[in-house]
């Protein structure tokens, strides 16, 4: 199977789906604090199951993949398929154009470039 090509998305095009679809359950902020889901600052580069204060299912500890645009691609498609056992309840986003949008955004906003 050949490898996708993820191309750089339109970042405002990203905080716009970002803040539609993950801020119920995310923030991206140099609080430390959580919702639902894991504060996200601080994610690009990190392996999943890693942000400090937060309780993740063993599913996200034990998967070891590092958070970067192909890593990021698959799990945003499908969260469950990506990581079986996951907490997320996300259905994922089916279309290439949003995760790359997405993505673009995350990469950024969690380096605190934005």
């Amino acid at each position: 199977m050949p490898e996708v090509e993820i191309k750089n998305g339109d970042a405002t095009k990203g905080a716009a789906i970002f803040k539609q679809k993950c801020t119920q359950c995310h923030v991206i902020d140099n609080s430390g604090k959580h919702k639902q889901g894991p504060n996200l600052m601080g994610l690009w580069g990190r392996r999943t199951g890693q942000a400090a204060g937060f309780s993740y299912t063993d599913a996200n500890k034990n998967k070891g993949v590092t958070w970067e645009r192909k890593t990021l691609f698959s799990y945003l498609e499908n969260p469950k398929k990506y990581i079986p056992g996951t907490k997320m309840v996300f259905a994922g986003l089916k279309k290439k154009k949003e995760r790359e949008d997405l993505i673009s955004y995350l990469e950024a906003a969690t380096q605190g470039k934005m």
